[in-house]
């Protein structure tokens, strides 16, 4: 045996010494010492799964940026960073509260516990505990997800005030009261002895944001261009189609999170099923989509293969965790298809710049659905009803698979009902005080220089005095670009 060899078995000798007596010695791990270590391990997982979600934020800014023109690339950063500032501190000083448990007979609307964030256990010198703290910010990721979708529908036309606005009344009330319903002990957790199963928000987050940026776009009107004269509508692209792949690569990584973190815990590694289920539905979303776009155009239209990937995702967001493997493409596949035919159908009455309502709202129905028909036997909550799927060819009692089947439809029914009445009224306030829509001018000149007085591709619209030509491109609607002085003096 050469020295080298001696020296490590000498080494390995000792430390095998060192080590066998400490483990003898060492006291027996108590039960109670071992959940708080699964909490742990749990907490780092929502952590980091809350991390994907807020993440998602730069996915729906490169989104809504892509599919906008130039001249209103900048304002959908100032958008996301208000939003979420907004949003945030609405959701720690209410939002929150009324999203979780209430008690007193509130609690199938509003929960009564947790305002700013357990303030009153603070004064009293009662601890809130740090996994509490996780959740809450986990749920605060979700509040701003929604909230980020309802703006899809108002590109390029609505004014910035409305965004803040209607962030604090979304993130303090509307969205809140909706999570309540379901994830909270609300209203819709109980329908008839059977709970509405929405594992991490197809109708909860998606149909909420979608509905409400339908309420927004009910009293906002077109884009300027966006009809000829004899109501057909008008293509008008945005500017970069890589930074809409991009968005969408964002948001199909994030949704990872949103989803796996949704199983709150570690134990079984079942956040894989739930990973799996949702990356298999995102792929045959986006297959069936781009399926359908070229039967219909012959064209294999990138946007609908994105938004196709995008509803495969919200189809899924409901299901993920109640449905075996076998029906997570089926349940995306469809989703797809559903995107492209809502898409070309909404265009030719409503102009929705990035195909929101379809995407997130009409998949959002979809998938809330799906789990009234795929839900397996094994994954259900207690008191709920298979997937009417069991019922059928399964061994499972139709008459109770049909029944949650209902409970889902219901839930749909709600939630559309709910959100677009209190954001109808709350858009139809703000436009009463504030306005909405900016001027035709400020619309003309573009939202980057009319709201924020800098465009978010300063060199190609500023002129420069050795290139006097540099800055008077035109628009897509055909309309001048106005400088930053040219909007000053017509604000004057």
């Amino acid at each position: 045996m050469s020295v080298k060899k001696i020296g490590i078995a000498s080494l390995l000798a000792l430390f095998a010494a060192l080590l066998v007596p400490g483990l003898a010695s060492a006291a027996p791990v108590t039960e109670e010492q071992f959940a708080a270590k699964a909490l742990e391990l749990d907490m780092v997982w929502v952590a980091l799964a809350t991390v994907l979600v807020f993440f998602m934020q730069a996915g729906f800014m490169f989104l809504e940026i892509g599919f906008s023109r130039m001249k209103n690339a900048g304002t959908g950063v100032a958008k996301i960073l208000i939003n979420l500032g907004v949003v945030t501190i609405a959701w720690w000083a209410i939002g929150y509260g009324i999203a979780g448990f209430g008690d007193g007979g509130l609690e199938k609307f509003i929960g009564t516990d947790g305002f700013f964030f357990h303030f009153d256990q603070d004064i009293l010198g009662t601890a809130v505990t740090a996994d509490t703290a996780m959740l809450m910010l986990f749920g605060l990721a979700f509040c701003a997800v929604s909230l980020a979708i309802v703006w899809g529908t108002t590109l390029e036309r609505i004014k910035f005030s409305a965004y803040v606005v209607y962030a604090v009344i979304f993130g303090a009330l509307i969205y809140p009261i909706v999570a309540h319903s379901v994830w909270g002990g609300g209203l819709l957790s109980d329908v008839g002895g059977k709970p509405v199963m929405d594992f991490a928000g197809s109708s909860v987050v998606h149909l909420t944001g979608a509905t409400a940026g339908l309420a927004a776009l009910l009293l906002l009107g077109a884009r300027k261009g966006k009809y000829a004269a004899d109501g057909s509508p008008r293509a008008i692209p945005g500017h970069s189609m890589p930074l809409v792949g991009l968005g969408i690569m964002i948001l199909w990584i994030g949704w990872f999170g949103f989803n796996g973190g949704s199983t709150f815990v570690t134990e079984g590694s079942f956040f894989g099923e739930v990973m799996l289920n949702t990356q298999l539905a995102a792929a045959a979303g986006v297959l069936g989509a781009s399926l359908l776009v070229y039967i219909k155009t012959k064209a294999l239209d990138v946007g609908m293969a994105g938004n196709g990937a995008i509803a495969g995702l919200v189809g899924i967001t409901a299901g993920c965790g109640f449905v075996e493997y076998w029906a997570a493409p089926i349940i995306g596949f469809i989703a797809g298809l559903i995107v492209v035919g809502c898409v070309l159908a909404i265009e030719k009455y409503l102009d929705d710049p990035i195909g929101a309502l379809s995407a997130h709202g009409a998949a959002g129905i979809w998938g809330t659905i799906a789990v009234g028909i795929f839900a397996s036997p094994r994954l259900v909550l207690d008191g709920a009803g298979s997937g009417i799927w069991y019922g059928i060819f399964g061994d499972q009692s139709f008459g109770s698979t049909l029944g949650q089947l209902g409970v889902q439809v219901l839930a749909v029914v709600a939630t559309f009902t709910f959100v677009l009445v209190a954001s109808l009224a709350a858009f139809a306030i703000i436009k009463a005080i504030f306005g909405l829509r900016v001027s035709e001018a400020e619309e003309d000149a573009g939202l980057d220089i009319s709201s924020h007085g800098m465009y978010g591709y300063p060199e190609s619209f500023i002129p420069q005095p050795e290139y006097p030509s540099v800055g008077h491109t035109p628009s897509m609607a055909g309309t001048p670009i106005a400088t930053p002085n040219d909007v000053a003096a017509d604000k004057a």
